[in-house]
């Protein structure tokens, strides 16, 4: 190497100054590296004190005792600086040179730092050596800075280092860096220190607050913290020197700890007192508000959401329901005064970590059995804070949600018991409703079992002669519960757990791995159950099964589902299972379980003709029915009313004859000769609709159920017009069975009849049978189509493209709202 000539000389002046800048940060690199490696043990020996300063160990410490670490401080820091200026020294340049060259390829700085020493003149040789120069210099074109290497590890073996650190962040976390300075205050009191009173303290906030101890000796005179706080203070020296003055706790007896319940001062009276001043943080009381009217599940259970927020944090909640006597409608068993019962306190349940301070919730309770269901009730709900701050009651008027009962008998049932936990001296009339309804069991009951259950319950309240105690009520009230949902549910209880065995067994049989063969016959299984809970939920329900009065019925409130969109479904969960898709099938599954819990049930879709008005107009003579029923029952209960006085203690449970009935006043008659009128209105109204409706007589017939609700429509009027309003209900109830009877025939029927026209060929009429999307229908009633699927290579792409498609038409206004309303229901769908 020449060292005359240096690797920058024959550079041009751009690539010049980037080696000579490349070279000069290498170098500087180069000192912080060695000072790092010098000096590292005086660096963590100063971040080690600083973090125990902020920590305030030298607060804790006898004066003797920090001089002593002071010193060795010192000593420490002196060898450390003594050896670091030993071993520092400044790069030199080859030292830079090497560094950066070791990081380029070929080395090229060296090599442009060469000359020739053999072949000098030779023009051969110049040529090639001149060309070895120029691909040196072309390599130059990546120099870059190389960063300093500070490896400390091998030099630092029992990681002082990160000890320090550590030190100084505690002392950044839970100290103070204020607290450093009381180093030099101790110093300088040295001597009143070391023989004069000494005193510490502490403010601890409250947890809730997420705040940390403060240390009362690095606090102003003037500082707030929240109500609650817990202060600690602690003297040392003769007693009597040093003395404690507060008026933050409200107590009368100074106590070295005491907690902050107001605004005041605390004093230390001493040769090292002091005063501070202490202000009360704002913490407003929290906030409860109810969120929407209360809404019944249909499972009965009551829900309510609620929205509660506190600036620091709520700690409970509590919904309180009592009864609204005021709004109670005072008749029938209703005239007399309710007995006291305990309002109902239904705790909210708060979230166990996270962010209490914003809440929004929904409180669900199932107080469809209480004796305040199906009453008008005030809500109030409450919330309190860790401070124990209340809120101001957010109020609320309902209707308790209970269950519905659809069975005429069930409910009647549901009404005696909400009457005796109303008042235990209903007894007597209740013993009386009960006979009424029950005096012709075989065409009341399906089952006998349920028949004898209520007599005895009859029994239990005539032999007490009406004074039940607190536990014959109660057992009494949950006997008629249940034998009011024997009624109801019926063959419906065995459908719905037919039907929650098939989903579990489908459930087991994807986590399991099921073969092909296992999935068709299970799927088959949960196609027949799904089939029968609905077909029974449709006959118990009838045209009623609208739960008007129940505004929340899941997300998909006030949708309709087909038994044709579920099959399609199921046909999907198979579709998925079968290509080993099973957490989307799973997630079908449990879709399908929440609509068959929450959605309302039709038995078709799009049906028209004759047929459908005949289904309507069989609805509609349904309903009036339901609710001539219901007129009826009131008056059998008002004439109860009338004649207890005079029936006195009678416990027999003889049923009033035809010359009692008959004998009312002229007011009573008149009501029963319009009970009889409707009837016969309803009569002559489903004989017009059995001319229109299709099917013969016979008694497994539409025709047929038709003609027993005739003949048992005519039945309950003979009985409105004798005033025998017992006798009636019987005919009203076997009436409006015959009508659910013949609906179902009917919808059957028209199931067929729609399953045989989709068989047919087309018409030619292609067009018209198409959907939005131009496919062709699908047969046997299916939503969707036949035509076969795309089956390429890019399926997925293919799929895209369709969902893209269907986007951009709904968003097109100008398509009707009938079929922009269709295209959202597939993307809903997939």
């Amino acid at each position: 190497m020449d060292p005359e000539h240096g690797p920058t000389d024959s550079l041009d002046r751009p690539l010049a100054r980037r080696v000579k800048g490349a070279l000069l940060l290498t170098g500087a690199g180069l000192i912080l590296e060695r000072i790092a490696l010098a000096f590292w043990p005086l660096i963590s020996l100063f971040l080690f004190a600083a973090g125990l300063l902020m920590l305030g160990v030298q607060d804790a410490l006898p004066i003797w005792g920090l001089r002593t670490g002071l010193a060795l401080f010192g000593i420490a820091a002196l060898l450390s600086l003594v050896l670091g200026l030993r071993a520092i020294y400044l790069p030199r340049k080859a030292e830079v040179m090497t560094r950066v060259d070791a990081h380029l390829p070929g080395r090229p700085l060296q090599a442009l730092s060469d000359t020739v020493l053999v072949g000098a003149g030779d023009a051969a040789s110049e040529t090639l050596w001149e060309r070895h120069r120029q691909r040196m210099i072309a390599r130059l074109a990546s120099v870059r800075p190389v960063a300093p290497n500070i490896r400390l590890a091998p030099r630092d073996p029992l990681a002082l280092r990160l000890v320090a650190l550590t030190t100084l962040g505690m002392g950044l976390l839970f100290g103070s860096v204020e607290r450093v300075g009381s180093l030099t205050s101790l110093q300088g009191r040295g001597g009143e220190i070391a023989t004069g009173p000494i005193w510490e303290g502490w403010v601890r906030p409250p947890a809730y607050s997420g705040k940390p101890t403060l240390y009362l000796g690095d606090l102003d005179p003037h500082f707030d913290v929240p109500k609650g706080a817990d202060v600690t203070l602690r003297f040392y020296g003769d007693d009597g020197v040093l003395t404690l003055r507060e008026t933050v706790s409200g107590d009368m007896d100074t106590r070295p700890d005491f907690r902050i319940r107001q605004s005041g001062e605390i004093e230390i009276d001493g040769p090292t007192g002091r005063l501070w001043e202490v202000a009360l943080q704002p913490d407003a009381p929290p906030v409860a508000e109810l969120v929407g009217p209360m809404t019944r599940a249909p499972s009965g259970e009551a829900r309510q959401d609620f929205r509660l927020s506190d600036d620091f944090g709520v700690s409970r909640a509590i919904l309180t329901i009592s009864c609204d006597v005021e709004a109670v409608e005072r008749r029938y068993g209703y005239v007399l005064p309710p007995e006291p019962r305990e309002d109902i306190s239904v705790p909210v349940m708060l979230p166990q970590t996270g962010d209490r301070r914003e809440i929004e919730g929904r409180i669900a309770e199932n107080l469809a059995q209480h004796p305040f269901a199906g009453l008008p009730v005030r809500l109030s709900l409450s919330a309190w804070d860790e401070a124990g701050q209340t809120s101001s009651e957010a109020l609320g008027e309902s209707i308790l949600p209970t269950r519905r009962f659809f069975d005429p008998l069930a409910a009647a049932l549901v009404d005696q018991r909400r009457e005796l936990l109303w008042n235990r001296e209903n007894a007597p009339r209740t013993a009386q409703v009960l006979r009424a309804i029950s005096v012709n069991p075989s065409e009341m009951f399906d089952e006998m079992t349920s028949y004898v259950r209520l007599r005895e319950v009859i029994g239990q309240i005539e032999g007490r002669d009406g004074r039940l105690t607190d536990e014959q009520v109660d057992t009494i009230s949950a006997t008629l519960w249940d034998i009011a949902l024997e009624l109801e549910d019926g063959e419906l209880k065995e459908a719905l757990a037919r039907l929650h065995r098939a989903q579990e067994r489908l459930s087991q049989a994807m986590r399991d791995g099921a073969t092909p063969e296992e999935i068709e016959n299970l799927m088959q299984e949960l196609r027949e159950a799904t089939r029968d809970y609905m077909q029974q939920l449709a006959e118990q329900q009838g045209p009623d099964a609208d739960d008007t009065d129940t505004p929340d019925q899941g997300q998909d409130q006030g949708q309709e589902i087909t038994q044709d969109q579920l099959q399609q479904l199921m046909d999907r969960i198979q579709e998925l299972m079968e290509q080993g898709r099973m957490a989307e099938a799973q997630q079908l599954m449990d879709m399908l379980a929440e609509m068959l819990e929450n959605m309302r049930v039709t038995q078709g879709e799009g049906q028209g003709g004759q047929g459908s008005e005949g289904v309507q107009g069989l609805q509609d003579t349904l309903r009036d029915q339901q609710q001539l029923n219901d007129d009826t029952f009131s008056d059998l209960q008002e004439q109860f009313d009338r004649n207890a006085p005079s029936q006195g203690g009678d416990q027999q449970g003889d049923e009033p004859d035809g010359d009692v009935q008959g004998g009312a006043e002229a007011g009573e008659e008149g009501a029963e000769q319009s009970l009889s009128e409707r009837q016969r209105a309803l009569r002559e109204a489903l004989r017009e609709q059995r001319r229109n409706v299709p099917g013969g007589g016979g008694e497994d017939s539409v025709g047929g159920a038709l003609d027993r609700a005739d003949r048992a429509m005519e039945d309950a009027e003979e009985a409105l017009r004798k005033g025998d309003l017992s006798g009636a209900l019987d005919g009203q109830a076997e009436a409006m069975e015959a009508l659910r009877d013949g609906m179902r025939q009917l919808g059957e029927q028209q199931a067929q009849s729609q399953q045989d026209q989709d068989g047919q060929p087309n018409d030619g009429s292609e067009a018209q049978g198409r959907d939005p999307l131009g496919r062709t229908p699908g047969g046997m009633g299916r939503l969707g189509t036949d035509d076969e699927f795309y089956e390429g290579e890019d399926v997925y792409r293919r799929a895209e493209e369709l969902l893209d498609e269907i986007r951009r038409r709904t968003e097109d206004r100008e398509r009707t709202a009938e079929e922009r309303d269709y295209l959202n229901r597939l993307l809903d769908q997939f």
